[in-house]
């Protein structure tokens, strides 16, 4: 037996805006004798919305209104309300995370979401979703070859090294296409302060021929230093986002060079340079006449949709089947994950937090009922409900029945199994769904600054 999930993604980007709507199929892939084992089958894309250009009321704020309108009108056209939607993700991206009212917009449309769609951003979270989205991770899992996967938008571009199918590292680079727009004439109307020191054009001015092309070489060079195609220099940590911390840079090696994004479908095509009003066709084109591109490389199976496909269809994960869950009201959203290393530790640990956290463990594979019952204790005694608990081991069910034993029948508790979240992450956490919890792992930028450069971690 199977349920079905309504996901909705919808990726706010530095050039375009997009929504999908996707059916995500719950299955069971354990024998009929053992312990529920609930996946994630089918993703299924059932609507996608027209690419709309994001809208701004001016450069430093974002139209929310008008985004509102374009879900509420997309929302009609794949049929559906907010009621239907029981997971998915808002992303806010490059550029357009760091308009001054970006995080309002997050707020304007959080409502539009139904009981369980994150609203985050992030470069981390956004780089695995772009290569989830693209293709790029099925890719290196059936060929077995590394992926360096490059999503190059309008204001950045999210970088992800796969390996065996899985995201071991990211990073994030202020290469785009929108970083310069002009107007009709070729007169620059928009250049962006993160090209300070690279260019000096001012609103109005005519770049001289040649000049545009001189610089999407200039930021073509920083991918390469990126990917391990050339020595990595003062350039690369220049252009490396604030929110990425370190320069994303790999050391020489064989890898497929894999793109998506609005840049990567001006690769292969001779646009006309003032096609969009900015820098995309000749970004486009330098990096297809570059290094990336004279080795084995590939565009995605998703270009433009990439990383709202991955919004839409891959940012959910499902806890194990052994939750317990008493007095909670879902949805649970922003909770900062507080790792233990043990029970004595998670007094000192929640105090550091100003908000609820949820207290993230390793717990003990086949504990016994002694060992059940003396972590429970242990974690009473550090503790009072309500209280959140995310374990990696599969013995929540026990755990719960434990706490709950020792405690008022009205006390808060959920714990859950099989999940894995570290420090500087939080989860959003949905209403049960055939015995599971639907769970997001993100990072939340705009609320916190919180970013890694992501080795070793797939979100």
């Amino acid at each position: 037996m199977s349920e079905r999930l309504c996901s909705v993604g919808l990726d706010v980007g530095t050039t375009s805006t997009q929504l999908i709507v996707s059916e995500l199929t719950i299955e069971n892939r354990a024998s009929a004798f053992s312990v529920p084992q609930m996946e994630i089958g089918e993703r299924a894309v059932r609507y996608r919305s027209p690419v709309y250009f994001t809208p701004l009321l001016d450069e430093s704020h974002v139209d929310g209104q008008k985004i509102r309108e374009i879900v509420e009108s997309e929302y009609r056209k794949a049929g559906i309300s907010r009621e239907d939607v029981d997971t998915g993700a808002i992303i806010i991206t490059g550029e357009t995370s760091r308009k001054e009212n970006a995080r309002r917009v997050l707020e304007a449309l959080a409502d539009l979401a139904g009981d369980f769609v994150v609203a985050t951003a992030g470069p981390d979270l956004e780089s695995v979703l772009a290569a989830k989205g693209a293709g790029a991770t099925a890719y290196s899992l059936e060929t077995g070859k590394p992926v360096v996967h490059m999503d190059i938008g309008g204001g950045t571009s999210n970088l992800s090294l796969i390996e065996d199918g899985r995201v071991t590292a990211t990073g994030c680079l202020n290469v785009g296409g929108r970083l310069v727009k002009f107007d009709k004439t070729g007169a620059v109307t928009y250049r962006s302060a993160v090209l300070d020191g690279l260019c000096d054009w001012k609103p109005g001015q005519i770049p001289a021929p040649g000049e545009v092309e001189a610089l999407t070489r200039t930021l073509t060079q920083a991918l390469e230093m990126a990917a391990g195609l050339r020595p990595a220099g003062e350039l690369l940590e220049i252009l490396a986002t604030r929110e990425a911390g370190e320069a994303f840079c790999l050391p020489p090696g064989e890898r497929v060079i894999s793109f998506s994004g609005g840049v990567a479908d001006c690769m292969e095509q001779d646009l006309p340079p003032l096609q969009f009003g900015d820098m995309g066709p000749a970004l486009g084109r330098a990096i297809r006449e570059s290094r990336l591109c004279r080795g084995a490389y590939r565009l995605g199976a998703e270009t433009i949709r990439a990383t709202v496909i991955g919004a839409g269809c891959h940012s959910t994960q499902l806890s194990g089947s052994t939750v317990f869950c008493q007095n909670v009201a879902f949805p649970l959203k922003n909770l900062p994950v507080v790792p233990v290393a043990s029970p004595g530790d998670i007094r000192r640990e929640l105090g550091k937090q100003d908000a609820q956290g949820i207290v993230a463990m390793a717990g003990k594979p086949s504990p016994s009922y002694r060992e059940i019952v003396a972590l429970a204790e242990e974690i009473l005694a550090q503790t009072q409900p309500p209280l959140l608990l995310c374990l990696q081991e599969d013995m929540a069910k026990a755990l719960g029945q434990a706490l709950a034993a020792r405690l008022p029948p009205q006390a808060p508790i959920l714990c859950l199994d099989r999940v894995s979240a570290s420090a500087g992450s939080y989860l959003d956490i949905g209403a049960p769904v055939s015995n599971v919890l639907p769970v997001v792992v993100k990072t939340l930028v705009l609320a916190d600054n919180l970013t890694r450069n992501g080795k070793g971690t797939e979100q």
